[in-house]
């Protein structure tokens, strides 16, 4: 009987480590610091629980380059809103407006993109407001 309820506790805590993992918007993100950036993909991660956009950005006053990290939703909700993995590419030239992070990391949550088509989408924020901006 103890090794049954073992198992079942074993079963029942791995069942909930993805949980643990999964953190809300106002963890990470401060929803009073906006941000807009502007610059080239290198990189695209596209997988659950968000995907992940990765860019250069250059800044207009000093010229220096920085790697910025942008957060989307899932992939089957940007899918559903209208865009696929095959849309951002490395070195296409995109906007990003959303979130920055707590850590004052080069981190944001993104509510839109838009692309180098033209192209705005909304990003599968995971803030309450994003689509209202």
């Amino acid at each position: 009987m103890k090794s049954k309820l073992a198992v079942f506790s074993i079963a029942a805590l791995s069942a909930a480590l993805p949980l643990l993992a999964h953190h809300s918007f106002s963890a990470e993100f401060d929803n009073d610091k906006k941000v807009s950036l502007q610059g080239t993909v290198t990189k695209v991660d596209w997988m659950n629980p968000h995907i992940w956009i990765y860019l250069d950005v250059k800044d207009d006053k000093t010229g220096a380059v920085a790697s910025w990290q942008c957060e989307g939703g899932p992939p089957n909700t940007l899918t559903r809103n209208g865009w696929t993995k095959n849309d951002l590419k490395k070195g296409d030239l995109i906007s990003v407006n959303g979130t920055l992070a707590k850590d004052a990391s080069k981190t944001c949550n993104a509510s839109s993109v838009k692309f180098a088509d033209g192209r705005t989408v909304f990003a599968g924020s995971s803030n309450p407001d994003a689509q209202k901006q």
